[in-house]
């Protein structure tokens, strides 16, 4: 058993995905939009447009992040969790910290600490939250 992470857009999620293959070299393993869907899908309620993500599934290092524009009302909002990114080095930490806070909002600068060479924590242009780490070999984090 393994957790994955499920982002939902709402109604941004084309540009995230976009964002996301710019900023962390994601890789779109698969996409379906919502004028996909067959008919009787089960689905009740209103649909939102065809155009939107239904689901896609983004593979981004040795780790799959699914997306979707969800319900399509245009705020999306990450409360109460953030991802976590252990780049391959202090240089790999730079990139992908400054590449995700580009538009975003950086909470705690990317530099050494007490159990790493590189820790950060940003939130990016959509609201999610990141944390960027490179573990010092004696702490295991």
């Amino acid at each position: 058993m393994h957790i994955q992470p499920y982002l939902y857009f709402d109604g941004r999620c084309d540009e995230a995905i976009t964002f996301y293959r710019q900023a962390l070299g994601a890789e779109v393993l698969m996409l379906m939009r919502f004028g996909e869907a067959p008919e009787g899908n089960g689905c009740t309620g209103p649909m939102p447009p065809a155009d939107k993500v239904m689901h896609a599934c983004l593979q981004i290092g040795g780790s799959q992040v699914l997306v979707s524009d969800g319900f399509a009302a245009g705020n999306p909002e990450f409360k109460g969790v953030s991802l976590s990114l252990n780049a391959d080095d202090d240089a790999h930490a730079r990139k992908l910290f400054d590449a995700l806070a580009q538009d975003g909002q950086v909470q705690m600068p990317l530099e050494e600490s007490f159990f790493a060479t590189s820790f950060g924590m940003l939130t990016d242009r959509f609201g999610v939250g990141w944390i960027i780490v490179v573990a010092k070999p004696e702490s295991g984090a």
